[in-house]
């Protein structure tokens, strides 16, 4: 081993362990440039999770799971069998299970308007909490609903939608959905009730047009850091004459700076880094799959999603019951949503993952596993 490399892995594992609040006995090296932590995970993870764990123990391990088993084994080279995260998070702790989170959709509490409108009710509340990103790894989130994502709201099109938000957090916070209302609706900082201070409620109100894949989110500024710190959710509107039956998914694209220095260092669908990788999704061979894909990723303006062995049908926004396109592969800015449908006509695992290749390997990736099993 040289002494260049030694003098580097030193430097390293010092480097993890200030960022981890963690004392090593690896003296400073100023001849060594001082990598991000972004920087070290990506090209070091593989050595440091064979040598330097020694040096910083268990905390280590527990504190930086997105290592692979070679370094490298969510590329798409490497075969799906790789051990890729290391221990799991505490769901119940959590109060937030990504599997069941899946097909999880809060339809409201139904009623009649005198006119017949069909009206549905809702209670969202912000709340500061404490979540798990990858096993022993903790990220200060400020929630809807106490999850990140916060709850998937599901409505059809003409409904009106009615949700009394209760601000229960530290800050002031606004719920801001896409879509088309009143002004005074827009849950925006200014305009109608503004911003809705700590322990603070509103009432937003409006009809749910037009149909297709939405979301909501805290529109309080500054923007970036209300959105990265958790406060945002899917909101469908059905059409009104439905979509064909099938087994249907949420996916939230998302992503945690860690250290709060503008870049991400872990990212996922809906919130725990490779978790779908351990708990592969079932599905039946044959069925129709449909994906609901939203884009709410801070501090990188583009993400992806990347579906092994198979092609589907895409529709944008889900504003049209017709398929833009027919691809393995889409891209989607911040903000951006769209709908997969996707058959799988052999069984096996199949893996899913965004095709930026970092964001794969800090933790968005997964896999589908295809199966004849009635009871899927």
């Amino acid at each position: 081993m040289s002494e260049t490399f030694l003098k580097r892995l030193a430097a390293g594992i010092a480097h993890i362990g200030r960022w981890l609040g963690l004392r090593t006995d690896a003296p400073a090296v100023p001849d060594v440039p001082d990598p991000s932590r972004r920087e070290f995970i990506r090209a070091g993870v593989g050595v440091v999770g064979g040598l330097a764990v020694a040096a910083v123990a268990p905390r280590l391990a527990a504190a930086a799971p997105l290592i692979t088993s070679a370094g490298h084994s969510a590329q798409h080279g490497v075969g799906h069998s790789g051990n890729i995260a290391v221990g799991e998070v505490d769901t119940t702790r959590m109060a937030y299970d990504p599997v069941p989170f899946l097909t999880q959709f809060d339809r409201g509490k139904v009623s009649r308007l005198p006119g017949g409108q069909t009206l549905r009710e809702f209670k969202v509340v912000a709340h500061d909490r404490e979540i798990e990103i990858a096993p022993g790894v903790f990220f200060p989130a400020w929630t809807f609903n106490g999850t990140v994502p916060g709850t998937t709201l599901r409505v059809r099109e003409g409904d009106r939608v009615r949700i009394q938000f209760v601000n229960a957090g530290t800050h002031p916070h606004t719920m801001h959905f896409h879509g088309i209302h009143r002004a005074e609706m827009d849950g925006v900082p200014g305009v109608g009730p503004g911003e809705i201070a700590p322990g603070g409620t509103f009432t937003y109100e409006f009809d749910a047009i037009p149909f297709g894949l939405h979301q909501y989110h805290c529109h309080t500024l500054p923007l970036k850091r209300h959105i990265h710190k958790g406060l945002y959710g899917m909101f469908i509107i059905d059409p009104r004459q439905g979509r064909p039956p099938a087994r249907e998914l949420v996916m939230v694209m998302n992503a945690f700076d860690t250290n709060f220095d503008g870049e991400n260092e872990v990212y996922a669908v809906n919130t725990v880094a490779f978790h779908y990788a351990k708990h592969p999704i079932r599905v039946k061979r044959n069925e129709l799959v449909r994906i609901y894909v939203v884009n709410m990723t801070e501090f990188d303006p583009i993400n992806s999603i990347h579906i092994h062995g198979n092609f589907f049908h895409v529709y944008r926004t889900g504003t049209s019951l017709v398929p833009s396109e027919y691809t393995d592969t889409i891209m989607l800015c911040q903000a951006e949503r769209a709908i997969l449908e996707v058959r799988f006509p052999y069984a096996g695992r199949f893996m899913f993952h965004a095709h930026q290749s970092e964001f794969t390997e800090l933790g968005w990736m997964g896999l589908f596993e295809v199966t004849d099993d009635v009871d899927v």
